[in-house]
């Protein structure tokens, strides 16, 4: 193992042991008025539990194939990791204030003491604890519910753009998108079928799927086929890549393995009835009317593939309204807004808003918007727009917290002419 990451590694360990140990004098003084026996049993259970997550952890790397990628123990144990790790973050941060307070206390006394009389550094407060273990109960009820049933509450989006060059007829078009579907971390068919139902009640013209079908191989979406064959939109079904579509992630025996995988993954796209769109464009028509759409291959910062060629997919296009599917949202601010071509819309995911963070009216946070600009829902500059869709499934943590799984829907709309 590389002496670096070795490092890292041991920080990390002790960086979580301290945290273990400093929350523990919390425990001990909620604790401190039970009867020896109980005081005792509460100890060892959070002990216990402790020390089986960190061993499970390790069995979990030590389980990790890089032939298949993280397996759902894994995932798993790393859900249940930050159910225990997050609320005793919560935890430790109030007795850091609180010892903070008591230690700024000591000194003042320390000043204010007399040469007889010796500075008492003060115990802890039992209501100081009592009130950090409320606090680190909303965490803990938050992921909680993230895990058994966050990861499918799947919410629609719903968005009006108005353009001033949208063909007439094309006025109230629907476009459902859903994106980051990662079937391979699927385990309850009946919620997704669920999920499915939902998309097509909302009736869309068109269904645009913007990348990440599967976590690593395409084998893991053969369970999935019948059941996303039966979304169903009257002007098509449209997809594009992600990057983990791309099989990058894990080892393959031989570049024929990965072909393979490759080629099994765009038959997959045209059994469920997607039209896989690799860098190229298509007419959408109504009546005499009709807008491109474009899809290209994933285009992300480093260290993402940057495959996506804009002059590729458009080469030949006729002029017109053009809406864009371009799985990494990177792409809008490097290459899609001064493009040469006027990108009407973009249509993105990639980010899964994290699948934590907060959103509630008037506010949106999550920690992804320190790595992307661009994270969740819409975003504007002059008249090009870029939605990201904060997607279907999950992957890595089994579930959602406050950034929910999402259906956009789109409607187009002709800006009304004054005469």
């Amino acid at each position: 193992m590389n002496s670096t990451i070795l490092f890292r590694i041991l920080v990390v360990v002790a960086l979580l042991v301290a945290i273990d140990f400093y929350v523990f004098q919390g425990l001990r003084t909620l604790t401190r008025e039970l009867s020896p026996r109980s005081r005792n049993v509460i100890h060892a259970i959070y002990w216990l539990i402790n020390i089986s997550i960190f061993l499970s952890i390790i069995i979990g790397f030590a389980m990790i194939d890089r032939n298949s990628g993280p397996s759902h123990y894994f995932s798993k144990i790393f859900a249940f990791f930050l159910i225990f790790f997050l609320p005793k973050l919560f935890f430790a941060v109030v007795l850091l204030l609180e010892d903070a307070f008591r230690f700024i206390h000591y000194l003042f006394d320390l000043i204010a003491s007399s040469h007889q009389e010796k500075a008492v550094f003060d115990g802890r407060r039992k209501f100081i604890s009592q009130f950090a273990l409320f606090l680190a109960a909303i965490p803990f009820a938050g992921i909680l519910h993230g895990i058994t049933r966050g990861k499918y509450n799947y919410t629609v989006h719903r968005v009006e753009l108005f353009f001033d060059d949208l063909p007439k007829e094309f006025d109230g078009f629907t476009i459902s998108q859903i994106s980051d579907v990662h079937s391979g971390s699927f385990t309850n068919e009946e919620e997704v079928a669920y999920g499915i139902d939902m998309i097509n009640e909302q009736k869309s013209d068109l269904i645009l799927f913007t990348g990440d079908l599967v976590n690593n191989k395409a084998v893991e979406m053969e369970p999935w086929i019948k059941l996303f064959s039966s979304l169903d939109a009257p002007l098509g079904k449209f997809s594009v890549l992600g990057n983990h579509d791309y099989g990058g992630y894990i080892n393959w025996s031989s570049s024929k393995e990965k072909a393979k995988n490759d080629e099994r993954l765009v038959e997959i796209h045209r059994e469920m009835g997607f039209r896989l769109m690799r860098n190229e464009h298509v007419k959408i028509k109504k009546g005499n009317a009709f807008i491109n759409l474009i899809g290209v291959h994933n285009w992300g910062l480093p260290p993402f593939p940057q495959l996506g060629d804009l002059d590729v997919a458009t080469a030949g296009m006729e002029q017109g309204f053009n809406v864009l599917m371009s799985h990494d949202p990177s792409h809008w601010k490097q290459k899609v807004l001064d493009y040469k071509k006027h990108m009407h819309v973009t249509m993105s995911g990639h980010t899964h808003g994290m699948q934590f963070g907060i959103e509630i009216p008037g506010f949106k946070w999550s920690p992804v918007k320190y790595r992307y600009a661009e994270w969740a829902g819409l975003y504007s500059e002059g008249n090009r727009h870029l939605y990201v869709n904060r997607g279907f499934g999950y992957i890595g943590f089994h579930g959602r917290v406050g950034i929910w799984p999402e259906i956009t829907v789109l409607t187009l709309r002709k800006k009304a002419e004054i005469n």
